[in-house]
């Protein structure tokens, strides 16, 4: 009984070997083709090519603080729209609300697109904003200049603004 059993064991792998075919030929390989070389003209010609590349604005430098009696705050957001994204810039006040004539603002977007505003005054809490043209990136560059009474140009925010802020 247990050579009946062993038998037909090894007649089941043989069966089972056959189906999946283990038991065929190797397929024949055909022989590599040969790579044709370029000539120095022709690498000329593609050595001048450059490939595509995605526009990164710089990071975000350093910033500079105003004088306590000219301070001014300006918040920057995006207003998260897909359809039509813009980042605001709104002026929030400080002490140097009647003392500073004119804050530039300035958007770097990441296509490379750059897009520039100014604020003059009267410059009032809430209600002075500059919309401009953002991409649903999240590395757009936002930069506020102030100008200060004697005229000189203070950068008071370098920052990227998110697309969206979950």
């Amino acid at each position: 009984m247990n050579m009946k059993v062993l038998f037909g064991g090894i007649a089941c792998l043989i069966l089972l070997l056959v189906v999946a075919g283990c038991t065929q030929p190797a397929a024949q390989q055909t022989p590599p083709v040969p790579t044709p070389v370029a000539t120095a003209a022709e690498q000329a010609s593609t050595a001048a090519t450059a490939a595509p590349t995605t526009f990164v604005p710089a990071t975000p430098g350093p910033t500079e603080t105003l004088q306590s009696a000219w301070g001014v705050t300006v918040q920057v957001q995006s207003n998260g729209k897909a359809i039509d994204p813009e980042v605001i810039f709104t002026f929030e006040g400080g002490m140097g609300q009647n003392l500073i004539p004119e804050i530039d603002v300035q958007l770097t977007r990441s296509d490379g697109t750059v897009e520039t505003g100014k604020m003059v005054q009267p410059l009032a809490i809430g209600t002075t904003t500059i919309s401009l043209p953002g991409t649903t990136g999240n590395n757009d560059r936002a930069e506020v200049w102030a100008i200060t009474p004697q005229g000189d140009r203070v950068k008071i925010y370098d920052q990227y603004i998110p697309f969206r802020a979950y």
